[in-house]
């Protein structure tokens, strides 16, 4: 019977085997041994120059510094300015007037002034301390601001009352023809434009 044999690597010629085991015998060990002397030097050089610098930075003078006692205080001024010299007037006898209390004359309440704010009534900005109302564009404080009124503005209420956020609203329209909603708590009954002086 046959016996079955394996056949040679085509890449392992014996000349390729040849040229490995001459590289490996000189060359190699050649470039080894340099490469390992090369290297060990400027390892001994680099050690050699970090000493220096090392011997160099300890070898200076410590620079003399004086512990502060008292801190600097610094004292900003503005540059003087030219004060103003003012000439004396002459003395004049000035005569005292008697003082004279006006008593305050009340407002006369118009007769047809109606109680409380409702549908067909002025009604006339109040109760804000001088920084006026939101009118609003819905019953709501949520709702878009239209414009401020003024306190002491006077408006006519069209529609309401409804509540949104905690407050009553009425629907005014302004003279110009706007409307919106403003809070009951900064209207009160007021005079129609016409008939106020």
């Amino acid at each position: 019977m046959a016996r079955y044999e394996v056949p040679p690597d085509p890449r392992e010629s014996e000349l390729r085997v040849g040229r490995k085991r001459q590289m490996r015998s000189g060359f190699f060990d050649w470039v080894s041994i340099v490469g390992l002397l090369l290297g060990l030097i400027v390892t001994i050089i680099a050690i050699f120059i970090a000493w220096q610098m090392a011997n160099t930075f300890l070898a200076r003078e410590s620079l003399d510094v004086q512990p502060v006692t008292e801190p600097t205080i610094i004292v900003l001024t503005a540059p003087p300015t030219a004060t103003q010299t003012r000439t004396p007037r002459p003395a004049t006898a000035t005569p005292i007037s008697p003082i004279v209390r006006e008593t305050p004359t009340e407002t006369p309440i118009p007769e047809n002034l109606p109680d409380e704010v409702g549908v067909g009534v002025y009604g006339q900005v109040a109760n804000t301390n001088g920084i006026g109302v939101t009118v609003r564009g819905g019953p709501s404080t949520d709702n878009v601001r239209l414009q401020l009124l003024n306190e002491g503005s006077v408006a006519l209420v069209i529609g309401g009352p409804q509540e949104g956020n905690s407050f009553v609203w009425w629907q005014i329209q302004l003279e110009d023809g706007t409307e919106g909603w403003v809070a009951a708590d900064f209207l009160v009954p007021a005079v129609p434009p016409e008939e106020d002086e």
